[in-house]
């Protein structure tokens, strides 16, 4: 009666052990069904061991047919562009049967009918009693996404190519726009050397002819008092004409720059600039022994371009102190420009109506040479106290710079 007993209860723990495990199996079944990704197992010699309803359709196989089959040969076996992919160069297997895990997204799955999708899979291994059973894979058809991508590769490459044609087109305009502003600089330039000559030549001789009759007129009319004093009169009329005429000439174009070079020409007009605004100037000039000075189009442009320097300093700046540095070397001129004045906003330097800012760095631009326009604090003047703190205030002062690389034929 007890052995019966006893085969009674073995009897029904196992089929309660066999439901058991019936259960499980079918949820897991309802698991693996429910997810819209491929999902399938693999022994550890690659065959398939399960695969979910969602794979087998993407992969265009009934269950049946992939079980036990060896998955590489069946959904793996080539590239995308057709060729061979051997088994041990699979990522799959080489993972999971060294123990690892991976995850790759630059290849393709081959469906039943030969065609092929772009696919993500990752695979984890299955450890059992401590050692590797098989590995799990899941996967899923990323065609779409690959060919947003290459739609949006191929969007931004023609946007690349679209702004290099229109950057080129814009450069090749810029160029266009700076040589014609080269252009007319140098037309201007030999306009103004035309007229002075012309001014010189003509009139300063009908100035000294006219002169020269006015001295022999007085010197005949000396015991004529009011005929006398006329004529001095307009002695002094025209020597302030002659005088006037000289200024146009120089301003012009100054004769120094032609006849003695541009450092002369810079050195004189530090001269005429600090006589004009009675300011202080620290002037510094360094000239290497082994350079040669500029001379044609390139020391007419860094002329004027230091004529501007300075003529802003007088008319803007409200400054007490100059300093000014030219130095000359077999590579490069610099000059350079500061003040302790009031300084310059960063507005006014961006503002498209600075015309003199725009002049100056075109000019530099155009013989590949750069214009700098900062405030200069460090070399600012103390101009009062601060109300609350008592502390000095300092104005920011201007330094502009300018450098001119020299070529062999500058």
């Amino acid at each position: 009666m007890l052995l019966a007993n006893s085969i009674t209860l073995s009897e029904t723990a196992d089929a309660a052990s066999v439901n058991n495990a019936d259960l499980l199996r079918d949820k897991l079944t309802l698991l693996l069904d429910s997810t819209g990704e491929g999902i399938y197992g693999i022994d550890l010699d690659g065959r398939c061991t399960f695969i979910n309803r969602a794979g087998a359709e993407m992969l265009g196989y009934r269950i049946e047919q992939m079980l036990g089959k060896n998955m590489h040969e069946l959904v793996h076996h080539s590239h995308e562009h057709g060729e061979h992919y051997p088994e041990e160069e699979c990522p799959i297997l080489k993972a999971f049967r060294k123990g690892e895990s991976c995850r790759v997204d630059q290849e393709v799955f081959w469906r039943a009918d030969g065609t092929h999708f772009a696919t993500e899979y990752s695979s984890y291994q299955i450890i059992d009693g401590g050692q590797v059973r098989g590995a799990v894979i899941t996967f899923s058809d990323i065609s779409k996404r690959r060919l947003a991508e290459e739609q949006l590769q191929r969007a931004k490459a023609e946007l690349e190519q679209r702004v290099a044609e229109r950057t080129r087109e814009l450069s090749a305009a810029l160029m266009q726009v700076r040589e014609l502003s080269a252009h007319a600089h140098s037309v201007r330039e030999d306009e103004r050397t035309r007229i002075a000559r012309e001014i010189h030549d003509e009139l300063g001789s009908l100035l000294v002819a006219l002169k020269l009759d006015v001295n022999w007129m007085a010197s005949r009319v000396a015991d004529r008092e009011p005929v006398a004093r006329k004529c001095a009169s307009m002695n002094r009329l025209i020597e302030a004409a002659v005088d006037n005429v000289g200024r146009i000439i120089t301003d012009l174009r100054p004769s120094i720059l032609d006849h003695q070079g541009l450092i002369a020409a810079l050195e004189w007009q530090v001269q005429e600039f600090s006589e004009a605004t009675e300011l202080p100037c620290d002037v510094e000039f360094d000239i290497s022994p082994q350079a040669f000075a500029p001379h044609g189009t390139l020391a007419t442009a860094a002329f004027r371009i230091f004529q501007e320097m300075l003529s802003n300093v007088a008319q803007h700046s409200q400054a007490t102190q100059v300093k000014i540095a030219v130095r000359l070397t077999p590579d490069a001129l610099l000059m350079e420009v500061e003040d302790n004045g009031v300084g310059v906003p960063a507005a006014a330097l961006a503002n498209p109506k600075s015309y003199g800012v725009m002049g100056m760095r075109e000019r530099a631009l155009h013989f590949a040479g750069a214009l700098n326009i900062e405030n200069a604090v460090d070399g600012a003047k103390d101009v009062g106290r601060a109300p609350e703190s008592g502390k000095s205030i300092r104005n920011p002062g201007t330094r502009v710079r300018l450098v001119l690389p020299l070529r062999n034929d500058a």
